[in-house]
């Protein structure tokens, strides 16, 4: 097998940040949807993030458990100050696609944690590379797989909200750009990078774990039964653990 080149890894991690998009695809065929379908859904992205996010953690401290796990408490605590600074009262005036300020700061909040991450799974994408390329397109098609819920939990939060789900999956696909925009300096440098993957990664894991329980999960229990939450999100976690299984 020859070995990869920059431009393979680009183009694969550019597949990966499209393939957010796809997560706005449900709200082309449900124009109105229902109370207990957007609870539904809320839950079914926050199984399949949860999933996603111990995913990235387990990969991280294969690599460093300590710097995994300093990355953890990092990512929680760089959102919990986001979050604070958003809400002051004298940021009432933030912006996003004519919402509300309560919904804007939303908005901004859960796209801002999606694009943050996306850095670290564009390095991850470029040092796997270094690798090899089986486990480059490996770490890439899981990614790519891992990030269609994450386009989903966007669009929960935009769609509901006056975005079309056009610009919903645009926003989607905007919020994982740093992918291949990391992926190849990563795979030049391997060496510069590798090393911080494990922060990386956790803080990717923690901040994906407290959006699931700050943000969807909420949300999902606002708008159908907790016993059909917790079906779905157990049916979520249980899939993408499998997938993420066979795959490898």
């Amino acid at each position: 097998m020859e070995a990869p080149g920059a431009t393979q890894v680009f183009l694969l991690a550019l597949m990966t940040a499209v393939a957010t998009g796809a997560g706005a695809l449900p709200f082309l065929f449900a124009k109105r949807p229902s109370r207990k379908w957007m609870g539904a859904s809320n839950a079914l992205a926050g199984g399949l993030m949860l999933a996603a996010s111990f995913g990235l953690i387990y990969e991280g401290a294969s690599r460093g458990l300590f710097r995994t796990t300093a990355g953890m408490v990092l990512g929680l605590l760089f959102i919990l100050l986001t979050r604070a600074f958003l809400q002051e009262e004298k940021h009432d005036r933030v912006a996003f696609a004519a919402m509300s300020p309560l919904d804007a700061r939303k908005a901004v909040l859960i796209v801002g944690i999606m694009t943050l991450h996306s850095f670290t799974e564009g390095i991850g994408i470029g040092v796997s590379f270094g690798g090899g390329e089986a486990l480059g397109v490996f770490i890439s098609v899981a990614l790519a797989v891992h990030n269609v819920p994450e386009g989903l939990a966007i669009s929960l939060v935009l769609v509901p909200r006056g975005v079309s789900a056009l610009r919903a999956a645009m926003w989607s696909v905007f919020s994982s750009l740093p992918q291949p925009l990391m992926a190849v300096p990563a795979f030049l440098f391997v060496g510069l990078f590798e090393p911080v993957l494990p922060v990386g990664l956790g803080f990717a894991g923690g901040a994906m774990i407290w959006m699931v329980f700050s943000e969807l999960l909420p949300d999902a229990l606002e708008e159908t039964s907790s016993n059909a939450v917790a079906v779905v999100t157990t049916l979520a976690v249980t899939a993408m653990v499998l997938f993420q299984f066979l795959i490898r």
